[in-house]
């Protein structure tokens, strides 16, 4: 029997700054109580105390649940938060020599694709999924190469056997299409830290893709 090595289909990523003044621990947990599969702290403003602390709290909530906590480029916090794994871009530390560090040689890699030729490197082979970045524009992220649309996720699907894990401004209008594209997971931020009722907002998005 086939183990699948990425199981997810709906994968939070979140900040305090996104949640726009809710608890942000609060918010993950009622993402995960709708259907979230793994969630991503990504705190690109914090000073790396702070971010370490709330990393602690939140690896609280998600080792209650069994969901997997994924550190957005931070080795020290991944480190000493014993994280399920980190998430790096281009400019971030690389795949290749994380794998070599022994605290995260045998956590989970993923990595964000902003053009075709990263398919063919050293880092991708070695990251456990790509983060396909971003699908549609977005306000939450600015620094951004490609926008991929529902073509480009299909042609990276023709590329790759690696999961493919589809962010930027996905919500319950478009997320179905992201998956027939070729997708495997959707990252989303906003379409459930902005929600009124962020538990409604992944159960509506889990049930969408899921169908």
């Amino acid at each position: 029997m086939n183990v699948n090595p990425f199981p997810y289909s709906l994968y939070l990523v979140i900040s305090e700054e996104d949640c726009m003044g809710k608890n942000f621990l609060e918010v993950a947990e009622q993402a995960i109580l709708g259907g979230v599969d793994i969630i991503q702290l990504r705190e690109k403003k914090d000073s790396p105390e702070v971010f370490l602390q709330k990393a602690l709290q939140l690896i609280e909530i998600t080792n209650k649940y069994g969901i997997p906590l994924i550190i957005n480029d931070n080795i020290t916090v991944t480190e000493k938060v014993n994280s399920a794994g980190i998430h790096v871009g281009n400019s971030d530390a690389a795949p290749q020599n994380l794998r070599q560090r022994p605290l995260i040689r045998n956590k989970m890699i993923g990595y964000s694709i902003e053009h075709l030729a990263q398919l063919d490197n050293e880092q991708t082979a070695v990251a456990d999924y790509l983060g396909i970045s971003p699908v549609f524009k977005t306000k939450t992220k600015t620094d951004t190469i490609t926008e991929w649309g529902l073509e480009g996720i299909s042609q990276i699907r023709q590329l790759t056997e690696k999961p493919l894990v589809a962010i930027g401004n996905i919500h319950l209008e478009n997320a179905k299409a992201v998956i027939n594209a070729g997708a495997d997971c959707l990252a989303v931020v906003s379409a459930i830290c902005s929600a009124d009722d962020p538990q409604k907002a992944a159960y509506e998005l889990k049930n969408e893709i899921v169908k």
